[in-house]
């Protein structure tokens, strides 16, 4: 070493080496993610998932160009993701980044433009006042992705957080609360890992799960779940299962869906579901306990008593471990609902959006990951469950009220008003988080253990299914209110998404919570697992940040200069002192 520091082209020799370094570092990747909560790594699950990919994937990302500044920060996640994604995968994640119908003419533009919202590609129009100008500016942002994969269907993906995060509210200062859009984008940008990888891992899997939709004992037709059905036809087999022709095989049916029945089960149907627990099979249960319908108020303005459907379920699922309770559940933090009160001079009827107590806004009351970072859910009509106790179950409250609740037992009097006639009626909302959608996990016990009949055995010989008495590994979801994942039907619209009420331009998260449902049960639940990460936003004090500004812009200014100046100082020095020059 000292030979060639010696030697009159020792230059030559450092930047061969150099050069050299440089390019055996480039052959490898690695990172060191110093952050907390991992912001920059992805999950084994998710690193698996890119490195048996076999055939390139390509994302188009329409989140670009001139964006507003908290837009353009979830652009650069999503960018600095998708780089991640493709080093990883060998290059079979590849992205580009464009905005939809750029230097395109009008007409073609439009044309592309509504035919992308209706793949359900999201458009925004954004208006910034500039100071300077003094003059509003509007834009069209595209905050959403597509990703494909062989020649099947794009998958559109929403890169916005579903659930608005609100800055604390001042009831004295503001009329209402007010968005923390920091907050919200940064819970986006949490879930870009999961929604990328789960949509690579929809379209590159070998084959697709099969969702079986219950009929035989008064579920609703089409027209009431037709966003049900259309939400799960593009990433799910769909079929429709009769209860009283066969037995289900969890073999062919990887979960089951049971919406809203209105005539009771019989001890032959019970067995049939009970076995197919039994045998592996995942249900999702969406179960109006009681018949309480806002169409029957509207017929009759002096109210309409909640009865019993006596469906006869309580026995199995009290077997598995929760309770449906006869009540129905009351909160005042709920949904509006325009009523009729009189009528207009000109004789049309005279709306007026009213709070409606029995339509309680539901979250999850933990981190569980089905209903984490979702816009709040809006059962209606819904009715508490407990848990109860069930060896071997594990249960996790997904969705719960909120904590100025209360609990009408049944026979219940539905009226206009909600039964709040005065202040005392209000003192009686104290009660917190009563549940409304619970998940079983575990090894399930059979209701029939030991207490088959005759025709129950002979029903199970004609089918030829083995009786089980107990579960391996599995799953179910109960929840207390069917309309979670049904859809009102307009005269004038038609079918609404789901989680919207008539008249009301909003549509609350009940839709992402039942895809996440079915996602959990039958999809890979490592990838599911993503859906916790969470990112803590570690703001500036603004006050003291414009308070130090002028001494941080001089230490970020002068700092670099006076460190170079000094180190110039040294060497000159060193020289000076060594060859006396």
């Amino acid at each position: 070493m000292q030979k060639i520091l010696q030697h009159k082209s020792w230059w030559l020799f450092l930047v061969i080496a150099f050069a050299g370094i440089a390019y055996v570092s480039s052959l490898f990747t690695y990172r060191i993610d110093l952050t907390k909560e991992k912001r920059f790594s992805l999950s084994n699950p998710t690193i698996d998932l890119l490195n048996n990919l076999d055939t390139p994937v390509t994302v188009h990302v329409f989140l670009t160009g001139d964006l507003p500044s908290d837009y353009k920060k979830l652009s650069t996640a999503t960018e600095d993701l998708l780089r991640q994604m493709r080093d990883l995968s060998g290059n079979n994640v590849r992205y580009v980044f464009e905005k939809p119908g750029e230097g395109l003419a009008d007409t073609s533009r439009d044309q592309l433009l509504d035919s992308l919202a209706r793949m359900g590609v999201v458009i925004e129009n954004s208006e910034a006042i500039s100071s300077a100008k003094d003059k509003a500016t509007s834009q069209m942002i595209f905050p959403s992705a597509l990703v494909y994969y062989k020649n099947l269907r794009p998958m559109v993906i929403d890169l916005r957080s579903s659930r608005k995060i609100f800055k604390p509210f001042n009831v004295i200062n503001q009329l209402e609360p007010q968005e923390d859009v920091e907050a919200t984008r940064n819970a986006a940008e949490a879930l870009l890992e999961y929604k990328f990888a789960n949509a690579i891992e929809k379209l590159s899997r070998k084959s697709v799960p099969t969702i079986a939709y219950l009929i035989g004992n008064g579920e609703p037709g089409y027209q009431t779940v037709t966003d049900l059905v259309e939400s799960l036809r593009n990433d799910y087999r769909l079929g429709i299962f009769d209860l009283k022709q066969a037995f289900p095989n969890p073999s062919q049916v990887n979960a089951m869906l049971i919406v809203k029945p209105t005539q009771p089960f019989t001890q032959q149907d019970k067995l049939k579901i009970d076995q197919y627990v039994m045998h592996g099979g995942k249900i999702l249960w969406f179960v109006d306990k009681l018949y309480a319908e806002l169409d029957s108020l509207m017929h009759n303005q002096n109210g309409f008593v909640a009865f019993d459907r006596n469906l006869n379920l309580d026995d199995l699922l009290f077997k598995y471990g929760v309770r449906i309770n006869g009540d129905l559940l009351q909160d005042l933090n709920c949904a509006k609902i325009p009523l009729v009160y009189g009528k207009n001079p000109d004789g049309s009827p005279k709306m007026q959006r009213h709070p409606w107590r029995y339509y309680p806004f539901v979250s999850a009351p933990n981190n569980n990951g089905i209903a984490k970072n979702l816009e709040r859910v809006l059962p209606i009509f819904p009715s508490s469950i407990d848990t109860v106790k069930a060896p071997g179950i594990k249960k996790t409250i997904l969705l719960a009220t909120d904590t100025n609740s209360r609990s009408l037992s049944s026979p219940a009097m539905v009226t206009v008003n909600g039964g709040v006639k005065d202040e005392a009626d209000f003192q009686t909302f104290n009660r917190s988080h009563f549940p409304v959608a619970v998940l079983l996990e575990g090894k399930f016990n059979s209701l029939f253990a030991n207490r088959l009949t005759t025709d129950l055995q002979d029903s199970l010989k004609l089918s030829g299914v083995p009786f089980a008495s107990s579960s391996k590994e599995t799953q179910q979801i109960v929840a207390s209110d069917a309309d979670l994942v049904t859809n009102a039907v307009s005269e004038t619209q038609g079918p609404l998404p789901m989680g919207m009420i008539p008249f009301e331009n909003y549509r609350f998260g009940n839709r992402e919570f039942f895809l996440n449902c079915i996602d959990y049960l039958v999809g890979n639940s490592g990838i599911f697992q993503t859906r916790n990460k969470e990112f803590t936003l570690r703001l500036l004090d603004k006050a003291k940040v414009e308070e130090e500004k002028t001494k941080w812009q001089f230490i970020n200014v002068a700092g670099p200069v006076a460190v170079v100046l000094i180190f110039g100082m040294i060497f000159l020095w060193r020289r000076k002192q060594q060859y006396g020059v």
